[in-house]
């Protein structure tokens, strides 16, 4: 009698057969790929023996005109080319990933086309390139080198992303990869990538597994090239679960180069340099900034002219920058519930990490010494390796992995208000269903507005998409039952349901915005939201009063048209002029003035509900007989 072999759900049925996956870390300086060997991750290295892949590309035409050959060249190569071609080698492209032209403040040489409100393109020698177009050549260059060192192709990849990206940044970064020829297998986030390879890393055998079993509460300080995470983690029982995170999609290393350059620029008093000086300008001010973390002071010379930028002028320079992300920091903390004495560790990753001062500030805040012992540019790559082995069936023993969005997400009801479905900082994957209704007699569609942000009013989010549902039967007002339902999968992606339960007619959307949320709106959803709490609150219920005003002036308007020879001419009159009354008063937006008018016309409006009642009762009685309600 044969053996039958048993196989886990998406694992390989051949027990000796290792499946080939991948971590990506598509950084904004620098992009890198690890996978799994012997049961421990290791970056990927080409065939020069180089780890770090340079997140630049340099895209050009050869040839002569009857024969143009159009040429893309990925990493060191292209930045070799950033000085002297820089409108054609397009570095830090993730800066631009899944953002509107709208967002895009900071200095840059490209030539950008397309609407204010969408993502923009480049325009290259090769005509236009989106960061999708860009980013999609970095990964398809890290496609290759992968299969190439493990001799196979890939069965898919775990690619990381900043734990701030919205929906439209995650979007587009799967697109990218998708364009690539890479199945993602999952976005992670960056900071849990690292607390997978920090935390699996730091397992003590000799410890026992009650004490393995404790929880762990770490900091993730990620302040990489071109963005700033820091979220904080509980880790238990195989559990890394993300209590609460925040940060700026556009703040990072490169940040601290224009101020280099800005400096540079103020010393030598020149003004609107070119695009290839401001290159020029760009990569003395990293090597200046690498320098600076292992010496007092660097000489450089700019136009002719010696400058000298000492330890303390750099540090009072980025003084700006460090202080944005410790009250990040602090704000992250407040939202985990945490105190700093509750943090057991601190891990440090990104390549800005390295400048001492940042460390020293980073230590200083949490009260303990931070863990570098990891390479800070490689710990994201190493962490979604991990990841990628165990999705794939390779790993034996797999960690639940509980990310949280960042912001919250709701949709408009009326009166400009937001109702607010799935809360900041909530655990993904999540679905949440909430029951609505309809707002007037005979109602048969309804627009599902879906919405961003900290705010009680639609004007003050952001909005991510609208849908509409169509086919509801007619009905009363508010007797329709629409069941709205709010989906995060595992990436973080957005998609958005309403049912009608009588029907079951159906609708729904994918939440994929054409620009993502700048880090400015960002920021300033979440310090609004604190700020304005108790405005916010009153204006909440001042709206909600009139929309049920509203509802019950049309219902008695309705009621008076039908049954209006119950009244006399004066009865209608003093009717009339308190509905006028009210309805100025809802025009004055002061609550005291809207409850005293609906409260003086409750005293006509409640008379004349009562003739109706009779009347009703009246109807429904007549052609009875007493014995008839024994």
């Amino acid at each position: 009698m044969a053996l039958l072999q048993i196989a886990e759900p998406g694992q390989t049925t051949a027990p000796h057969q290792h499946r080939l996956a991948v971590g990506i870390d598509l950084g904004t300086t620098h992009s890198l790929v690890a996978t799994v060997r012997s049961g421990r991750p290791t970056i990927l290295a080409d065939e020069n023996g180089v780890l770090l892949l340079p997140s630049v590309v340099h895209y050009q035409v050869t040839g002569n005109e009857d024969n143009l050959t159009p040429q893309t060249i990925v990493g060191h190569k292209a930045l070799d080319v950033a000085i002297s071609d820089p409108t054609n080698t397009l570095i830090s492209v993730k800066r631009f990933m899944g953002r509107s032209k709208n967002d895009i403040k900071f200095d840059h040489p490209y030539e950008l086309v397309g609407q204010a409100d969408e993502m923009p393109a480049f325009m290259t020698a090769q005509g236009r390139k989106t960061p999708v177009e860009v980013s999609a050549d970095i990964l398809k260059t890290l496609r290759i080198r992968a299969e190439k060192a493990l001799g196979g192709e890939l069965i898919g990849a775990v690619i990381t992303v900043p734990a701030y990206f919205d929906e439209a940044q995650r979007q587009a970064t799967r697109e990218a990869a998708q364009h690539a020829g890479i199945n993602v297998l999952r976005l992670l986030n960056e900071p849990t990538a690292a607390a997978i390879a920090y935390g699996l890393d730091h397992i003590n055998p000799s410890q026992t597994p009650n004490q393995t079993d404790d929880e762990r509460i770490q900091v993730i300080y990620d302040f990489g090239g071109g963005t700033f995470d820091v979220s904080v983690l509980r880790l238990s029982k195989g559990v890394y679960e993300v209590l609460a995170t925040g940060g700026h999609t556009a703040l990072g290393g490169d940040d601290i180069d224009r101020l280099i350059v800005g400096w540079f620029i103020e010393q030598i008093g020149q003004t609107n340099p070119s695009p290839a000086e401001q290159q020029a300008l760009l990569q003395a001010a990293k090597q200046v900034k690498e320098s600076l973390s292992t010496q007092e002071n660097v000489t450089v010379t700019i136009n002719g002219k010696s400058l000298t930028l000492t330890v303390t002028i750099f540090e009072e320079l980025i003084k700006p920058l460090i202080d944005r992300t410790l009250a990040v920091c602090k704000r992250v903390l407040r939202d985990a519930k945490r105190k700093v004495e509750d943090v057991d560790a601190v891990v440090l990753v990104g390549g800005s990490t390295r400048i001492p001062v940042i460390q020293r500030n980073v230590e200083a805040l949490f009260q303990r010494t931070p863990l570098c012992t990891l390479n800070p540019d490689q710990v994201v790559a190493l962490g979604a390796a991990i990841s990628a082995d165990q999705l794939v069936g390779n790993g034996k023993d797999g960690a639940l992995l509980l990310d949280v969005t960042p912001l919250s997400l709701g949709l408009e009801t009326m009166g400009g208000l937001v109702e607010r479905l799935i809360p900041r900082n909530s655990p993904i994957p999540i679905v949440r269903q909430q029951e609505f209704t309809t707002y007037r007699d005979g109602q048969t569609a309804m627009l599902i507005h879906v919405l961003q942000g900290e705010r009680e009013t639609v004007e003050h989010n952001r909005s991510l998409g609208r849908f509409e549902l169509r086919g509801i039967p007619p009905m009363m007002a508010g007797a329709a039952r629409i069941m709205v339902s709010f989906q995060i999968d595992a990436d973080g992606l957005l998609s958005v349901s309403a049912r009608e339960t009588t029907t079951g007619i159906q609708s729904e959307i994918a939440i994929k915005p054409s620009y993502g949320l700048s880090h400015i709106d960002a920021e300033r959803f979440l310090t609004d939201s604190f700020k304005n709490a108790q405005e916010d609150k009153d204006l909440r219920n001042l709206l909600e009063t009139k929309v049920e005003v509203e509802r019950e002036l049309m219902a008695l308007e309705q009621a008076i048209i039908q049954d209006q020879d119950l009244l006399t001419e004066e009865e209608r009159t003093s009717l009339h002029v308190s509905i006028a009354q009210l309805k100025d008063a809802l025009n004055t937006n002061q609550l005291a003035n809207i409850q005293n008018c609906t409260d003086q016309l409750k005293i006509h409006s409640d008379a004349f509900a009562a003739l109706r009642m009779n009347r009703s009762i009246s109807k429904a009685l007549k052609g009875t007989s007493l014995t008839d309600w024994r």
